[in-house]
């Protein structure tokens, strides 16, 4: 994984690129992490170099998103938005959780704050279980930092490594 460049955020968004950090490193079968706001747009990925590579594909194509790190937060939007909807419908109380296991991989979401999401990308051999309680430390570590402040902050530092402009 490729370190973004922390210069100039405010620490709890260091703290936070360096939550993520660990989560990668630490975690072995993790492929990429991405965190989600309520309204589905990306704040934090994993997926560094891929971002820049989601963003200049989008902006090509016009076609919608391109790369791990866009597609990641895409399907982790749309899943937690299809799970809350069935919460609702089912009167069972709000979602902590979701996990979808694939021949391939598997696809761990589960609730931030405030309707945010992290979304963990993992590997046919990862272990669920492992994955899913380093998920439960970030998200118990990220959930109080993750104000509406802070999710500006780093929606504006995607945006600026999108355009390249100083932060």
């Amino acid at each position: 994984m490729t370190a973004p460049s922390t210069f100039g955020l405010s620490s709890e968004a260091r703290n936070l690129h360096w939550l993520l950090t660990n989560l990668v490193e630490e975690v072995p079968g993790i492929l990429s992490v991405a965190v989600v706001s309520s309204d589905g747009l990306l704040l934090l990925s994993s997926d560094h170099a891929r971002n820049a590579e989601a963003r200049e594909a989008k902006a090509e194509t016009r076609t919608g998103p391109r790369g791990s790190a866009a597609d990641l937060a895409t399907v982790v939007s749309g899943i937690g938005s299809l799970t809350v909807g069935a919460s609702k419908l089912m009167e069972f109380g709000p979602v902590k959780h979701t996990m979808v296991a694939m021949d391939e991989g598997s696809l761990f979401v589960m609730s931030i704050s405030d309707g945010s999401l992290l979304g963990v990308h993992g590997s046919a051999d990862c272990d669920m279980s492992v994955v899913a309680y380093h998920m439960a430390l970030f998200v118990g570590r990220a959930g109080h930092v993750l104000t509406p402040e802070l999710r500006s902050e780093l929606r504006k530092s995607l945006e600026t490594e999108s355009t390249g402009s100083p932060r």
